[in-house]
């Protein structure tokens, strides 16, 4: 589920940061200060005082940019709990996530036994750190030890187990009614090898917590390692697929040439024309693959002495796979890169001529066992292992003979192979030739569709 962000809100809670950070700053630091924030330059300092020209910093920061301001915030800027907390939420609530309900919680802590976890307090408490305020920021002088809820989690549960259940524990966290995504987070972190550096301890919490999470339609699903560490993400049952995709052969400009190096490790190789195919073989996130991680692919893999700027020079080479004679294919790639240009570190990347099957022989050489629909116009992978495949119909997908004659056998054969991608997880979405032929009568389309597609507003100056 993913919620539209409050932007209102999250430009509150920034305010208030700068409001804390004009205190610690001269005026002399500010355009420093606002750079690294991600903030435009603040007016000059005669007739302002540091408030009033942080506050103008921030009034002249468009919407779209509160995001990259906040996670710059993030990562320059050590904040308490009571600061942190609210912000990521924002965040979080404008991002994917998946829904536990205050009734699964509950069940799950009264069963929960900690035992594990235990084993590693300082790992355990680091985590409670970073998503929970454990007071430390302000002393309770009424409380019974004169402390901080770290303290008394350290007391009751690390060093006395038998005083706090899990229950009581996640009613001291707020944990009950926290937001979806903080929860959320909370139980990937119980699971994450970062907390419990031991396989079969990971193990035994995740097939737990799956008895409880499962009725509801969550899952706790290992989706990679990390050293050598199973790696277990929160999903939503019934969405996406369940498997991570390998190798993204794609912006081909012919059938590829492929050899498998270990067939045991499913490791690739294009044997011939190598220059005519790229292929992303790195571990796909789960928030999906943006043009952001393709961009940095793209710089790291190539020799770095492109004459073009490296993003111009990955557009180029994608568009340059695009049929000539589609020029609904060519208008639907410029308009998604266009209409989100300010925000495309951001959003998911468009791959081009995707390759969805491969089979060394033809299809007139497979006969009656070919695989369908062998390359895509488009693939997007989006957060929650959804994987979006588009299409632009033309008229060679439902005739033959130049598209002189109908053709329904071809038609059927789209649509088997539509069929089979849906039943292995695949979204397919289909657009008509005709209605991306125009670009300036294609745009309200490819807007509307994305900003379905990826609940998030395109540019608004595009």
């Amino acid at each position: 589920m993913t919620e539209q962000m409050d932007l209102p809100q999250l430009r509150s809670l920034i305010e208030g940061v700068l409001i804390d950070l004009y205190q610690r700053n001269g005026h002399q630091d500010l355009p420093e200060l606002c750079e690294r924030l991600r903030l435009p330059s603040p007016p000059s300092k005669e007739g302002h005082t540091k408030h009033q020209r942080l506050t103008a910093s921030l009034q002249a920061c468009p919407d779209d940019r509160l995001e990259q301001v906040a996670g710059a915030i993030f990562d320059n800027v050590p904040l308490p709990a009571w600061q942190r907390n609210p912000l990521q939420d924002v965040l979080w609530l404008g991002r994917s996530y998946v829904e536990i309900p205050g009734r699964t919680r509950r069940e799950l802590a009264k069963e929960l036994d900690l035992t594990d976890h235990r084993g590693y307090p300082d790992r355990f408490l680091t985590l409670l750190g970073q998503l929970w305020d454990l007071g430390e920021d302000e002393f309770n002088v009424w409380g019974p030890h004169l402390g901080t809820l770290r303290d008394d989690i350290q007391r009751h549960v690390i060093r006395f187990p038998d005083d706090w259940s899990a229950e009581y524990l996640f009613e001291q966290l707020g944990a009950f009614e926290a937001p979806h995504p903080r929860f959320g987070r909370f139980l990937e972190g119980l699971a994450s090898p970062a907390v419990l550096p031991d396989e079969p301890a990971q193990r035994r919490f995740v097939e737990f917590a799956n008895r409880h999470l499962q009725p509801g339609g969550a899952q706790l699903r290992q989706e990679g390692e990390v050293d050598g560490y199973p790696q277990f993400d929160l999903v939503q049952l019934g969405r996406g697929t369940a498997r991570r995709p390998r190798n993204l052969i794609f912006a081909t400009l012919g059938k590829p040439d492929i050899r498998f190096t270990s067939a045991l490790d499913n490791d690739i190789e294009i044997a011939e024309r190598a220059d005519e195919i790229l292929v992303y073989n790195r571990t796909v996130g789960k928030d999906g693959l943006l043009w952001s991680d393709l961009l940095s692919w793209w710089q790291e893999t190539r020799d770095g002495d492109d004459a073009e700027e490296p993003a111009q020079a990955l557009y180029s080479r994608m568009e340059k796979s695009l049929p000539r004679r589609s020029e609904g294919q060519r208008n639907l790639f410029w308009l998604y890169h266009h209409i989100y240009k300010s925000q495309l570190r951001d959003v998911p990347a468009l791959l081009p001529e995707i390759w969805m099957h491969w089979d060394p022989k033809t299809i007139r050489e497979r006969g009656e066992r070919a695989q369908q629909n062998l390359r895509m116009d488009f693939l997007m992978l989006l957060p929650g292992n959804r994987r979006v495949v588009l299409e632009v119909d033309g008229i060679q997908h439902y005739t033959r003979d130049g598209g002189s004659k109908p053709d329904s056998a071809k038609y059927a054969a789209n649509m088997v192979g539509d069929r089979e991608l849906k039943f292995r997880g695949y979204e397919v979405f289909r657009f008509g030739h005709d209605e991306l032929r125009d670009r300036d009568r294609a745009r309200p389309v490819v807007a509307d569709f994305f900003r379905a597609l990826l609940d998030r507003s395109p540019d608004r100056s595009s």
